[in-house]
């Protein structure tokens, strides 16, 4: 991490495009976010748009804004979230989900640096500052043909792997504070502790969901808490049965390394580890979603 905020500083200060690759609940979002914050577009919008959320339908509408009467729908004139954007800085989390011909609209925004609203002739001028971020192996899926090339080199000026939370443990101490002390004050239970012998048994579990499963499992553990003292059960509730401190392995857990395990064996073919894994890859790549791969 101490690597990842090095890169903020030095690419912060300029406009180019930054790429955010890292597993689902690593932390991206707040990546991009303080990337705008040190920024000196700090003081215009951050607008995030989670790409995997709209239907393909709406994409130009959503992204672009529409004119009124553009569509049955449309009973007043929209703007798209690049001209709301526009000044400030627009976030694209799950860039990897777009389809090929929502690429290639997406390039021809960045590329010339204008919008055209649905139902309108006019191109408008745009000026943001664009971080994209996925979890799925865009570079796997430059040469399948599933995303494009251009695109990639174009969103990629400078690339920052966020690591996920298995591979940076200490900084897990750190997390159980920030959010103990947070929900603490939210649900006003003041004087809640977390034992070191628990934040020990937390570092050796895996964190599949990452830092959004650690934050969901310190609220949990706040509010129904009935004592001072939070205890690993307490926090991890139902998983602590499956996930003990010699990381017993659950089914879900077990498909994941079989997948990691295939993939690192075939340097990082999707094609070949699908096929050693007998999957189609399409099938491989909802499995690797699922996974937060």
């Amino acid at each position: 991490m101490e690597r990842v905020y090095s890169t903020i500083e030095k690419v912060a200060a300029t406009d180019a495009n930054v790429l955010l690759l890292g597993e689902n609940g690593s932390g991206k979002e707040i990546i991009a976010r303080e990337l705008h914050r040190c920024s000196p577009r700090n003081e215009e919008v951050f607008i995030g748009v989670d790409l995997g959320a709209i239907h393909e339908n709406l994409f130009e509408s959503e992204l672009f804004g529409h004119t009124k009467g553009a569509y049955t729908d449309a009973g007043q004139e929209k703007l798209g979230r690049f001209e709301v954007a526009s000044g400030g800085t627009l976030f694209l989390d799950e860039i990897g989900n777009l389809t090929t011909p929502l690429q290639a609209k997406l390039l021809t925004v960045l590329e010339n640096r204008t919008v055209t609203k649905l139902g309108s002739n006019q191109a408008r001028p745009i000026d943001v500052r664009l971080i994209s971020a996925t979890n799925m192996p865009l570079y796997d899926m430059t040469r399948t043909g599933e995303f494009r090339e251009d695109l990639l080199y174009r969103i990629n000026t400078v690339e920052i792997r966020v690591p996920p939370l298995r591979e940076r443990t200490g900084d897990i101490p750190l997390l159980v504070d920030y959010f103990l002390e947070f929900y603490s004050r939210k649900y006003n239970k003041p004087g809640l502790r977390i034992p070191r012998s628990t934040i020990t048994r937390l570092e050796n579990y895996g964190w599949p969901g990452n830092i959004r499963e650690l934050r969901h499992a310190i609220e949990r553990a706040v509010i129904l808490c009935e004592g001072e003292s939070l205890e690993f059960g307490d926090l991890l509730m139902d998983l602590s049965s499956r996930h003990t401190e010699e990381t017993t392995l659950n089914l879900q857990e077990m498909e994941r390394r079989y997948i990691l395990k295939a993939i690192s064996k075939n340097k990082g073919n999707i094609t070949k580890a699908a096929a050693e894994l007998g999957l189609a890859r399409a099938a491989l790549y909802r499995r690797m979603n699922k996974h937060g791969l």
